[in-house]
Parts: structure tokens; sequence; C-alpha cells
């Protein structure tokens, strides 16, 4: 019952329907027409050339048994004009009635009914008890990520979609959604937003003012994030009420130049937890190349801890025992002072001096020729788009014309000296392409790349690829920073700064005894103990009752670590 009142709601408000309706109901009118013309025809015709009297009800019965073929055969005509007239009761009928009428019955009722109750599938409102949970305006690629880290970290949110299809489709996929409209205050009220932790808004840059408006009309205090397009959005976005907006293509091009080898050897600060800075130094052409981490003396001498190392693209823990090469980064762990030693140490061992070279000069492109020129770092530019190389023109060493593929071209563009490429292109294909094309020219080349899809991270990798960031990874990750309220740590594509509890089955034990790089793979970079944060760690180091794991690895490696011990009986 429940449900049918529903439906006869729905039907009652739904402007669709009730043009279906109206026109299927001058069907039915002119059917009936056809049939009341039929009646009395068969009347008139029976009385002048056959002589029988009939009533309405007879006339009625005999019309529409001809009409839908039954032909019973107890009341016939003798006449040719008769037999005539009942060949074309018959040929109508079968076009009316058994053609026609069912194609617009399932056409403007039963079709709309059905896509009504798969409508209907998709909730309204969330539960009166949702309450601090993050309200999405639109699945874009960032939210695809930040909803898969939300679950990880227990974070309950909701989407709002405005077209029914995409609702029932996003219903399907077992993602929270609710149907409204988002310049609609109503919709937000649906959504519990005077119970919301946090609103993420990011629709166009234009949609994105109505909607921002629209919520601080309702909820003056609630925060709110907003992914902006261009940069020129960012104060107007502020302006009118968002408190935070983020131009993450623009960060996604900074990020990506921070980790370019250029110049002098220097530590890349890349996140911060407490008063330690988190770090990433390369190893390429310095005095620790060849050396063991245990030899390597970082500790003694600076106070720093090598926490993880960059392998080819892979973040691996730290193992005293292995040697470092020269495509190796260390992350490091230490206060501002002693990663400012490390940097004065290796900033007399010269690099490379040639221009880097960045291939793609959109947004990203733009945004990473521009981190470089403010740094002192000199770049050459390969872009194929004449308006964007005048655009970027005078930021760089050189602007080179044409394809990337192109062999001239790119060395030219200094290829074969380039200390390090930056691959900015919006296409995955091409990045993959690029990458390995310029490591078989260059085996000495640093590579950096942004991907679009998770799934080509490991086909980069193995083109030739040093290091990799998404537009999805970084938006995500930058808004859980914010959300958790810590500092933003950007380790890499599919890499994570993991914060958690020491579960209680590895109370009292040892980091040893505990197995946790072992059974996970995480490496442990530092424990929070009664607001007291060691980075010193030892095998015999202690994980006690109260204390914080700071760990760092993939998603695999955290799911491991939480099958392993949270889940433990």
């Amino acid at each position: 019952m429940k449900f049918v009142s529903s439906q006869l709601v729905h039907y009652i408000e739904d402007k669709e329907f009730k043009r279906n309706m109206k026109h299927l109901s001058k069907y039915v009118a002119f059917l009936g027409l056809v049939v009341l013309v039929n009646c009395i025809l068969f009347l008139v015709l029976m009385s002048l050339l056959e002589g029988r009297e009939y009533n309405w009800i007879t006339a009625v019965y005999w019309t529409l048994t001809v009409m839908s073929s039954l032909g019973f055969g107890d009341i016939t005509f003798e006449s040719d004009i008769g037999r005539l007239f009942t060949m074309w009761v018959l040929l109508s009928g079968v076009i009316l009635l058994l053609v026609v009428l069912p194609f617009a019955f399932i056409r403007f009722f039963y079709a709309p009914f059905l896509d009504s109750r798969n409508r209907n599938r998709v909730a309204r409102q969330v539960p009166d008890s949702t309450k601090d949970h993050i309200i999405f305006c639109s699945l874009d690629t960032i939210a695809k990520d930040l909803m898969w880290r939300l679950k990880q970290e227990k974070i309950s949110y909701c989407l709002i979609e405005s077209n029914p299809e995409i609702a029932l489709q996003h219903h399907d996929d077992n993602i929270p959604v609710i149907l409204g409209e988002l310049d609609r205050e109503a919709s937000f009220h649906r959504a519990n937003i005077g119970k919301a932790q946090m609103v993420i808004v990011n629709k166009s840059d234009t949609e994105n003012t109505k909607i921002i408006l629209t919520i601080r009309h309702i909820a003056p205090h609630v925060p709110i994030i907003a992914i902006a397009n261009e940069e020129e959005s960012v104060n107007v976005l502020e302006l009118i009420g968002a408190n935070h907006v983020l131009p993450v293509k623009k960060w996604l091009g900074e990020q990506l130049a921070n980790r370019i080898n250029a110049q002098h050897a220097k530590s890349h600060p890349i996140g911060r937890y407490a008063d330690l800075l988190i770090a990433e130094l390369a190893v390429h052409n310095t005095p620790l190349v060849n050396k063991t981490i245990r030899e390597t003396n970082l500790r003694q001498e600076f106070g720093v801890s090598i926490a993880a190392v960059w392998k080819k693209g892979r973040l691996q823990p730290a193992n005293s025992n292995e040697k470092l090469t020269n495509d190796n980064v260390l992350v490091i762990i230490g206060n501002e002072g002693q990663i400012q030693s490390i940097d004065k140490l290796f900033h007399d061992f010269a690099i490379n001096p040639n221009p880097v070279l960045v291939i793609g000069g959109g947004k990203v492109g733009m945004a990473a020729v521009k981190a470089l020129h403010t740094k002192g770092i000199p770049v050459n530019l390969i872009e194929k788009d004449p308006n964007e190389c005048r655009k970027i023109n005078h930021l760089c060493n050189k602007v080179f014309q044409g394809e990337a593929s192109d062999y001239d071209l790119l060395k030219k563009a200094g290829i074969l000296a380039a200390p390090s490429i930056l691959i900015s292109a919006n296409d995955d294909t091409i990045n993959i392409y690029v990458a390995s094309y310029c490591r078989n020219l260059n085996k000495d080349l640093k590579i950096v790349s942004r991907i679009s899809d998770a799934r080509n991270i490991d086909i980069i990798h193995r083109a030739g690829a040093d290091f990799v960031l998404s537009y999805a990874t970084l938006g995500s990750v930058i808004i859980l920073s914010i959300i958790k309220g810590q500092k933003l740590t950007v380790l890499g594509e599919g890499v994570d700064l993991f914060i958690t509890p020491t579960p209680s089955s590895l109370f009292g034990k040892t980091l040893a005894e505990s197995g946790l790089g072992a059974k996970t793979g995480l490496s442990v970079i530092a424990i929070n103990e009664n607001q007291k944060v060691i980075t010193n760690l030892t095998a015999e180091t202690k994980l006690s009752r109260g204390a914080e794991i700071v760990m760092i690895g993939n998603t695999e490696m955290r799911e491991r670590f939480d099958r392993e011990f949270n889940n433990a009986k």
C-alpha cells in the first residue's frame, strides 16, 4: 500500500506523466468515437438493409466482438454492403485495438510506470539520523576517489543528483544518492545540510557559484569546499562563501614540478606531521649512490630518519642493508633544521644545469612551468597548440610547437641532455607513449607524469615514469586533509600517510614482535605517545595503549593492516 500511494503521489506531481496521460486519453476518446460510429452504422444498416431491429447493447456487443476479431457469428449481415461494413469494422478493430492500443498503453502508461518505479528506488532524502556526513554535488573523478577514502575512514557521505537516470545508476552502484536539484534549497534540506560536516561543491565554476549562494542562504556556517577549474574563479568563490577553494589543476602542476630533479641536489618537503617534515631527497649523483641505508649515516649525522625509498616508481620500506642507486629517492623525516642541514651538505653536488623539458602547456603544464620559473629552473616546452605556446612563451627558455612523438623536435628541445621531463598531457595513452619513448632515448632522465585513470599507474611506471600523480588523487588527498584537520601530505599516486590508534592486539609489543612491516608492507615512520612524537624508532620500540602509529604505504597495505590487526578477535 505504501508503494501504491507513493506511486500515485508521483503520478499526480509528474509533468511528464500528465502529458502521457493526456495523449493516452485522446487516443481512448478517438477509439470510443470509432466504436460509437460503428454502433450507429450497425443499427442503421441492420434496419434498412436487413429489416432487423437491435438495441444499443447488442450494437456495442457486435461492434466489439468484430473489432476484437472474436466474431462469434451469432449476429451477421446477409447483404454485400453489410458484409463490406463488417470487413471495415474488423480491419479498423485489428489496427486500433490489437496494434495501436497496446503500443499506446505501453508507450504512455506502462513504460512510464516502470520508469517511475525504478526512479522511486532512488531516495529523495537521507535518513533523519544522518549527521557529520559529507555532501557531494557531483560524482567527478575527485569525488570517486574521495568516496573510497571516506569509506576507509568510516565517514558517511551522500550525493545529490538531479538526473533520475544517472541517480538510478549511482544507486545500483551502491553509492548513497538522493534525487534533487542543486539550485533548490529543498534538496539540501533533504540532505540534512544542517547536520552535515562539509559540502563538496564540484560542478563548473558558474554552477558552483549558484550552488554556494543557495547553500549559504540556508546554512551560513556549514563548511564548503569548492573545486575551481579556473584560477580566476578562486576569489569569486571565496567571496560568495566558500571556506576552501581548490584550484586542483594548478596545484597538480606545482606538485609535479616539485618532483623535478634540476640544478642542485635538494630535498623537497611533501608533508608535515606534528613538528616533523616529510621530505624527498633524490640520490642521483650524490655521495649516497652505492651506499647502503645504514652506511648513509643520515640519522647519526643529521638526526633524520629514512622512512622509505622510491624505486622506479614504487615506494618500498627502507631496508638498512640495501644499496642505493642513482634512480632512488629517499623519503626522510626530520625537523626543519635537520632537513636544511642536509640541503646545505648536498647543495654543491650539481645534478644537471640543462633546461627541464615540459610536454603539454595546458592548465597543469602552465602551472608547472610557472613553479619551475619561480625557482629559477630553465624550461623548454613542447606544445602543439600555437595559442598555448604564445601564452607561456615568456616563462620558458624555449618553446617548441609540435608533437612530442617527433624525434627531431624532442632532440632540439634537449631530451638527450635534460635532467628531467614533466609530461602533462590530459590523455593517459599519450603520457604512456611519451614516457616510454623518452625513457628509451635517455636512460638517466627522471620522468614525472600526470595520470587520469588509476588503472594505468602500473603501465606508465613500466613505461619508465619515476613519479606519477593524478588530478583525482591530489584533489581527494587535499580534501581529506581538510576534513581531518591535518597538514597536506602528497606522497604519490596510491601512497598515503596513515595515522591509526594502536590496535589492542599490539599493546605492549615491540615493533619487531608486531611484524607490522612483514605482514602489511607499511613503513612505520613515527609513534605519537602522549603528545610526544617519536621518530628514532628501533626494533625494540614498544607500542603502548593510547599511542598513534604513523605509517606510509599504499591502500592495499592499509587493507592488510585492517584485516590483520583491527579485525583480529
